[in-house]
């Protein structure tokens, strides 16, 4: 029996490859590999699928949250609360700015528990940063009622969310600014590395270009110190070419993810709480047992692979032990980082092989 991989993209790209290469040959006659035509088409798209004013395409989704740090103005001194079941990229946006991340738990959905927020918040506190973690919204209108409380910022990281939607608007235009990877693996994935950021403000959008352009706006002339994080003409386009696919590619996600829940009857094994005003887009599929060892090596016994996402919670990574975080802080996030695993999710999927994912998991 053949393997049922967690994730493969081999499909994907045999779908899209005759495009993608006209659309790279396209780059190669103007050789605009660097910023360009390509990534300013993209950005104008994506603006507008995501309901947006502005995109600003970068190098990757890490780039994009250091960016979202310097726009705001955070830096040395300054504090940001985001939640410590996030991947690392979250915090090193905010560490590589020279501001200090304050981790904060998360709840029953598994993404930032608003309860805990308001606690953390201290006068140096400058903004907090929530994860539309494995692709499903975080409570938007509860963070930003804090945010807006506290006149304090709120910024979304939407490196795994494109196209998902809050309360039926799609993610990405809620907060000052929301930051996204376009990663390969992600559900909207360029040729390469590549992220973005998404604004309705203006002002940001000047100094987020001018910054990932070694703050210049006029070449040779340089404002500030600024950064090389452009996004490559290449994959600017094979973005332009994906996005066109995307809405298709989620809902066919959604269905996969629809059968799990609603079939996955086993007692011993728990999904991630799905509120009503949550229409992810599954860029994971998650679920949580007590012993995820010897649950990997049941589905692996039905050829079938599986994924952590993430065995270690950002607090207690080696990389922030400086700020003295200890086992017990965020006590949810710690039980996820030891519990979770991650199912077979990609569009690709044939129901043949939900089916035989769902029946590995209720014989389990």
């Amino acid at each position: 029996m053949k393997n049922i991989p967690c994730l493969d993209l081999k499909d994907q790209h045999q779908q899209v490859k005759k495009e993608v290469f006209e659309a790279f040959e396209k780059v190669y006659e103007q050789t605009a590999f660097s910023g360009g035509p390509f990534v300013e088409a993209f950005e104008k798209a994506f603006a507008t699928y995501t309901g947006v004013n502005h995109c600003i395409g970068v190098s990757n989704g890490t780039t994009a949250l250091h960016l979202a740090m310097l726009a705001l103005g955070i830096g040395p001194g300054d504090e940001v609360i985001i939640p410590a079941n996030t991947f690392i990229a979250t915090a090193w946006g905010v560490s590589h700015a020279g501001a200090t991340p304050v981790f904060v738990d998360c709840d029953e959905t598994w993404n930032i528990d608003p309860k805990k927020i308001e606690a953390a918040i201290n006068p140096k506190t400058k903004a907090v940063i929530g994860v539309h973690l494995y692709g499903q919204p975080f409570d938007i209108d509860a963070v930003n009622a804090i945010c807006q409380k506290h006149g304090i910022f709120m910024v979304e990281d939407a490196a795994q969310a494109q196209g998902a939607r809050y309360k039926g608007q799609t993610v990405g235009g809620f907060g000052e600014m929301a930051c996204y990877s376009y990663y390969p693996g992600k559900n909207l994935g360029a040729c390469g590395e590549a992220g973005g950021l998404t604004t309705n403000h203006e002002k940001y959008e000047k100094h987020l270009r001018s910054l990932r352009n070694h703050g210049s706006t006029l070449r040779y002339f340089h404002d500030e110190i600024g950064y090389n994080y452009r996004m490559g003409g290449l994959e600017g386009a094979s973005l332009s070419v994906k996005l066109k696919y995307l809405e298709g590619w989620n809902n066919r996600r959604r269905e996969i993810a629809t059968r799990y829940r609603n079939e996955i009857k086993n007692p011993k094994i728990t999904l991630q709480a799905k509120p009503d005003w949550a229409d992810g887009i599954n860029h994971l599929f998650v679920v949580t047992v007590e012993n995820k060892e010897a649950f990997v090596e049941h589905l692996a016994s039905h050829h079938i692979s599986a994924a952590y996402h993430y065995p270690v919670p950002c607090h207690l990574q080696k990389a922030y032990t400086h700020l003295g975080y200890k086992k017990g802080d965020c006590p949810v996030a710690e039980y996820l980082a030891e519990h979770c695993v991650s199912l077979p999710m990609f569009a690709e999927l044939s129901d043949e092989q939900v089916q035989t994912v769902i029946d590995a998991l209720n014989t389990y």
